[in-house]
């Protein structure tokens, strides 16, 4: 048998009690470096997401949504309900280091698989889970959604049009960071029972993690205790720092410092700008924002954006322009590191996944399989317990698997 590719959390085995998205995140981050991933599903229905089409896999019926956040992981279908499937994960919990949930809270402790339940027994496990308020407040119980967290999180109010109404962002960042802020735990965790031999709890509340991610916002506020405004696609802190017409679409124009708008004025022709206070420091632009604007967009608006790009690029001025996904993935810079995988899918198709972004020079991500079919493991693992054929054909006739 052929040795595993380094990674670095071979030999690590986790239990992913999670759906959708946020928990898929966070175990498939730790299946690309190279943990095992047992994702148990529900018996004929599987994690929700592989409902969520079209689109489709092309060629497939499997959801383009499931593909892209279920690799390296195998599935096994189980009841959880039942005292046979409770039965079934406490002898897995006996070989896994780690398990990953999102149900709400307290429902796993229905089935004697909560925290409290499993810690004694197993005093080695690493517990994460991930809900929409965390383990405590008086929010606990309440399911979370995406566009709920950023609602009531805060970055729906800052984004959007000046005079428009609030607006998400274009993907669900709430359970992405979430998803993150999970693995980030864990591997700290990991960490943790390294040096003590010691398992804990991390418990991911997608609020909390909302906050968190405000960064500038958030501080801005706290020192003013002012509600920051809704600014479309301009900095709160930094001016010139957003989009401009140009001749033929938009671009981003992103002038960091002073000196950098020193050379943008010298680029442009409008070196008179310099002597003027309202513009010659970047407080001074903060305070004149609509006056900057005003000023620029005339400028922005003569040339075509590439040619923007080649002259502000030349001049070491940040720019870019807003790039539909179809030119994100035509990209030279995007396809020189190599953003596409192509994985064999158990379907006979080849199926492209987006690729892991953090690269590590010892033990990078490995793309081993691609999503499971629902159940694609189910004997393989059950047998790996010690189970025989006849055990696992009983608990697939009683619904159990």
């Amino acid at each position: 048998m052929s040795a595993l590719p380094p990674g670095a959390l071979n030999g690590l085995k986790v239990l992913d009690l999670t759906r959708v998205l946020a928990g898929p995140t966070c175990t498939q981050m730790l299946g690309d470096l190279g943990a095992e991933v047992i994702k148990i599903e529900r018996p004929g229905a599987g994690d929700d997401t592989r409902g969520f089409a079209p689109p489709y896999v092309p060629n497939t019926r499997e959801s383009a949504y499931f593909v892209g956040v279920n690799r390296n992981k195998k599935s096994v279908t189980l009841d959880i309900a039942k005292p046979e499937g409770q039965a079934v994960i406490h002898k897995l919990l006996g070989e896994c280091d780690i398990l990953v949930e999102n149900f709400k809270v307290g429902a796993l402790a229905k089935y004697g698989l909560g925290w409290g339940e499993l810690k004694d027994k197993y005093p080695r496990l690493i517990y994460c889970s991930i809900t929409g308020f965390g383990q405590t407040g008086p929010y606990a119980p309440r399911p979370g959604y995406d566009a709920l967290i950023q609602a009531m999180g805060g970055v729906m109010s800052i984004t959007g049009e000046i005079e428009g109404e609030p607006q998400k962002v274009g993907v669900p960042v709430a359970d992405l960071f979430s998803g993150l802020y999970g693995c980030i735990g864990i591997l700290a965790a990991v960490n943790h029972r390294h040096a003590t031999g010691q398992g804990q709890r991390i418990d991911i509340g997608m609020l909390d993690t909302s906050v968190a991610w405000l960064a500038n916002q958030a501080s801005n506020f706290i020192a003013t205790g002012e509600n920051p405004k809704r600014l479309g696609n301009q900095h709160p802190n930094i001016v010139p720092y957003q989009v401009f017409p140009t001749q033929d679409g938009y671009i981003v124009l992103s002038v960091g410092n002073d000196p950098t708008f020193e050379r943008f004025c010298k680029l442009t022709g409008q070196e008179a700008l310099l002597q003027d206070e309202r513009f010659a420091t970047n407080a001074a632009r903060v305070g004149n924002r609509q006056l900057v604007t005003d000023t620029l967009t005339p400028v922005m608006k003569s040339r075509t954006t590439k040619d923007w790009v080649a002259a502000l690029e030349a001049a070491k001025i940040g720019c870019g322009p807003i790039n539909t996904l179809k030119d994100v993935f035509a990209d030279p810079q995007v396809q020189a590191r190599g953003v596409i995988v192509e994985m064999d899918h158990a379907s006979g198709e080849r199926v492209q996944v987006i690729a892991n972004p953090v690269r590590l020079s010892a033990t990078p991500p490995s793309y081993r399989s691609a999503a499971p079919v629902l159940g694609q493991h189910t004997e393989e693992v059950l047998a790996g317990l010690g189970m025989g054929a006849a055990e696992i054909a009983k608990l697939r006739a009683d619904g159990i698997a």
